[in-house]
């Protein structure tokens, strides 16, 4: 098997990778360093990857392996996600911190070891540890086999979109504050396209440029590594064909607007249909909920190849940030590819029906400025992580004393989850318990907002497995009536999906990978508070059935 080193300092092109029909090993460094870095006219240290902000661009094709030597030269611990990566059997190689492994303390080296198995499309890398990822991420491209085409008309050219936030203050002081207090954090300051915010008042900070070339087809791969919000993403003048989400081929459906939560990719076809031109890029808040946000919106430039002037396409008009039905729009548009190339395998059978309520509560707080500490919950359990173990590490040495299995199947009480008069008492209970599921059974998993302080859009990833979006609606969850509207047939399969404000999603997955997966909140504000649980899937019968042993050099807590 051919190996090939690649230091990751510049971004790699698509095309530079090797002409090969086997599959590559591909290794990459990433240093963690500190870099000072300027956004909105303030410089600030920050934690990157190689320096870069975003972070490098991984590239690789479908059954490729790749490691990445992670060296820590910060004073924080580290650790990285490789978000939607299945890792299959090499849960070790998750990520998350005190989840599949201890993180990697300053000084030290960690290298993930992970084969991108039947996976082909756009996915993410980011920090998995305190709120480092506001600067911690990155793209990770992966490419189909090679003669293998793309389901969709070949673009003639391709551009990596990262959109995120910024904060002028450090993001460590900022959650830290907000745990003293016992309130919620400071709002983001900005947000960002490929790092940049485009020009604000009173500061002349650039703005992200790309090209096009006119009549050609430009595939877009847009990714959100923000923190803490939804965002709309859309184009002046220009439709976008939705061709792939979370990695997964989807039926081709037009749009001038996508949205996308923390954790989820979009790939889009983008037909550059006009002469010439410069047409703004924007990125704006999607919050429903009656809570404070970012309203910065974050611009970009595409630029027609050849164009003289300076004249440019503006956006006729944002979506309103609580624009519910642009959003509904697009979400109920998805559908799965469903192919002979690429089938939808939506589990008929279900062996474990879960009802999971998501839910935010205040708990008494000694230390706390307030007297009070807002919390989040699954199930009424607000997850405590371990600090002398991780999970995974618990489960494979069968060590006792570090979690429960007893993590509850549906919530303590029933009562009107959406509606206006909610239980007075809103504590939770606190407890490292896990959800546990035998080798290849299946799984319905109903996530239901409620109206526990206020409903809110909560973008829920899985780790370790994809599932079928096989429902989604309004209110409190019928059983009876809701069940009947299922789409069984093509449903939307990704990563991470997003349960609306003041109502629910319901998905389907097969536990068919051994380990310990983390399934939590991807905004970072409510994986702090607790929003957060893991499933312990046990070890199969057959020889490709057990998760493998731990690498040798596996951080320590």
């Amino acid at each position: 098997m051919a190996v090939m080193w690649i230091q990751i300092i510049l971004l790699l092109a698509a095309c530079l990778l090797p002409l090969s029909a086997e599959a590559m090993v591909r290794h990459y460094k990433f240093n963690v360093v500190m870099k000072n870095s300027t956004r909105l006219c303030s410089t600030k240290p920050i934690v990157t990857i190689n320096g870069k902000f975003p972070g490098p661009t991984i590239y690789a094709r479908e059954d490729d392996t790749v490691l990445v030597k992670v060296v820590n030269h910060v004073k924080y611990n580290v650790s990285i996600h490789w978000h939607g990566v299945r890792q299959l059997r090499t849960g070790w190689a998750d990520g998350p911190a005190y989840i599949t492994q201890c993180p990697i303390q300053p000084g030290q080296v960690y290298v993930y070891n992970f084969t991108l198995t039947g996976q082909r499309g756009t996915l993410l890398w980011h920090a998995h540890i305190l709120w480092l990822r506001a600067t911690v991420h990155g793209a990770l491209v992966i490419m189909p086999k090679l003669g293998v085409p793309y389901p969709f008309p070949r673009p003639h050219m391709e551009q990596v979109i990262v959109l995120g936030e910024w904060w002028k203050s450090d993001t460590e002081a900022v959650i830290n504050e907000a745990l003293k207090s016992g309130l919620a954090p400071n709002v983001s300051d900005a947000h960002t396209i490929n790092g940049h915010p485009g020009p604000v008042k009173n500061c002349a900070e650039g703005g992200f440029k790309f090209q096009v070339e006119p009549g050609k087809n430009h595939l877009l791969r847009i990714i959100n590594a923000a923190l803490n919000e939804d965002l709309f993403f859309k184009i002046a003048g220009h439709q976008l064909t939705v061709v792939e989400i979370d990695a997964t081929y989807t039926k081709p459906f037009n749009t001038d607007t996508i949205v996308i939560a923390p954790g989820q990719t979009t790939n889009v076809l983008l037909k550059a249909n006009h002469a010439s031109g410069k047409y703004l890029v924007a990125s704006s808040t999607f919050m429903d909920a009656p809570i404070a946000f970012d309203n910065m919106t974050a611009t970009a430039m595409l630029h027609y190849t050849n164009t003289l002037g300076s004249t440019i396409t503006t956006l006729t008009s944002l979506p309103p940030q609580n624009a519910t039905p642009t959003a509904d729009n697009f979400t109920d548009s998805l559908r799965s590819l469903n192919s002979k190339e690429y089938p939808a395998r939506v589990p008929k059978k279900v062996d474990h029906s879960l009802f999971f309520t998501i839910s935010l509560g205040v708990n008494p707080c000694a230390s706390c400025v307030s007297g009070s500490r807002v919390v989040a919950a699954i199930n009424n359990v607000t997850f405590v992580m371990p600090k002398i173990s991780s999970l995974l590490q618990a489960h494979f040495f069968k060590k006792s004393g570090i979690f429960t299995d007893d993590f509850p199947g549906k919530p303590p009480v029933m009562y009107d989850f959406t509606g206006k008069q909610q239980p007075a008492n809103m504590r939770t209970n606190r407890g490292t318990r896990v959800y546990r599921l035998a080798y290849n059974s299946t799984v319905q998993l109903v996530l239901q907002d409620t109206g526990m302080i206020a409903p809110e859009n909560h973008p829920i990833h899985l780790h370790g497995f994809n599932f079928f979006v096989v429902g989604r609606g309004k209110g409190n969850y019928n059983p009876k009536k809701d069940t009947r509207k299922f789409n069984l047939v093509d449903p939307v399969e990704r990563n991470t999906v997003g349960v609306p404000s003041g109502g629910w999603t319901a998905i389907r997955f097969r536990a068919d990978n051994p380990g310990v997966w983390f399934m939590h909140c991807h905004l970072e504000v409510h994986t702090t508070w607790g929003l957060k649980m893991a499933f312990v899937v046990d070890n199969g019968k057959g020889p490709n059935e057990s998760l493998l042993p731990p690498p040798s050099d596996l951080p320590k807590c």
